[in-house]
């Protein structure tokens, strides 16, 4: 819920001022290099509150050198996607789980807070004025990417008092440059998050830390980097997305398990969704629980891993084939990756509006 001592911006006080050169509309490439004609700006002062939304031409920010932003990365992102269907109806995602966990974070950077629902109202329109922009694919889609920064001019650590939301798109395809299953390399001497951090929010920091760590992966073969936790290396995350596991556990029962939100993991949108899509089926147990590399490795020797996966908005659900960790290499069955497959079209189905849903958010 919004914090109703800071008086949000509304949906209704948007001022619109379209561009007068529209560009031309290239086919998708790589993720996130292409942008669309207009972006949404919404500025905030600790003197007068939040001004009116501005959907205005998509252009360079001005920020002041020391911006805390730049300079104390007082700043965090989300990610949604539109998607266009058959119908060539324009469909959200479950928007407001994105809205929420973005004031979440908003809450953790000391940012201010605003009404989420008028936020995705905002987001409705600028995404409507762009549909032409939305691929006519069903592989393909619209990515939207909020963003939240401070604009307080000071070199010192303090609470903002000026700040910045504004929200950005781009036509986007597949995430990786295969459709292949990822190789990981886990190796515990790189931490993703810790306990009492900020890896359950979607906070820059987060992300460019992890830079290092993910080319000395490539170093070793490996796409992606299988992000461990504690001295019995629990696995975390993999690269950006959050992992499942699909095996037949030390019990000898039939599981999907994913590791718990405890504040290290990342509450993902495509995480909830798979969590409720599978315990719907009743096919098996699926669970939030710790998995360690010894249980993984020993599952992997004893053939009880059936499959793995990784998932998020920009990856969708992408199939996991091998982990590289101390020495081993673990080779993960993803030929005849069955849940994983299921799961990637029961929600694309409802994303691209194939499957009737209340998880479709019309534009």
């Amino acid at each position: 819920m919004a914090d109703t001592s800071i008086p949000s911006f509304k949906a209704a006080d948007l001022v619109i001022q379209l561009s007068s050169s529209l560009k031309t509309k290239p086919d998708v490439g790589e993720f996130g290099s292409v942008f669309t004609d207009h972006m949404l700006t919404i500025e905030w002062t600790a003197t007068e509150g939040w001004k009116a939304p501005f959907i205005r031409p998509f252009g360079n920010l001005t920020l002041h050198p020391a911006s805390t932003s730049l300079q104390n990365a007082i700043q965090l992102f989300e990610g949604l996607k539109a998607y266009r269907g058959d119908d060539n109806q324009l469909r959200l995602f479950r928007p407001m789980l994105n809205m929420n966990r973005m004031a979440n974070s908003a809450r953790r950077t000391c940012l201010p807070t605003f009404d989420q629902s008028e936020l995705l109202e905002c987001i409705r329109k600028l995404v409507e004025i762009e549909q032409d922009w939305v691929p006519h694919s069903d592989v393909a889609s619209l990515y939207i990417r909020p963003t939240f920064v401070s604009t307080e001019q000071s070199l010192g650590i303090k609470k903002p008092t000026r700040a910045l939301l504004y929200v950005i798109l781009s036509p986007a395809g597949f995430y990786f440059k295969t459709t292949d299953a990822v190789s990981l390399w886990a190796d515990p001497k790189y931490t993703r998050a810790w306990k009492g951090g900020t890896g359950d929010c979607k906070m820059g920091g987060n992300y460019g830390c992890s830079l290092y760590a993910q080319y000395e992966a490539v170093d070793y073969g490996c796409q992606q980097v299988l992000w461990l936790y504690g001295d019995d290396h629990q696995v975390t995350e993999a690269g950006t997305m959050n992992v499942f596991l699909h095996w037949i556990n030390e019990n000898g029962d039939e599981e999907l398990a994913t590791p718990p939100l405890d504040g290290i993991i990342l509450p993902g949108v495509t995480r909830r969704s798979i969590l409720e899509l599978s315990r719907k089926w009743g096919e098996f147990a699926v669970t939030e629980r710790y998995i360690t590399m010894d249980q993984l490795c020993c599952a992997v020797k004893q053939q009880r891993v059936k499959e793995m996966f990784g998932c998020g908005t920009a990856c969708m659900v992408c199939p996991i084939g091998r982990v590289v960790y101390q020495g081993q290499d673990l080779h993960i069955p993803h030929q005849d990756a069955k849940v994983t497959t299921r799961i990637a079209k029961e929600l694309t189905d409802i994303q691209y509006g194939r499957t009737p849903s209340d998880w479709a958010f019309l534009v």
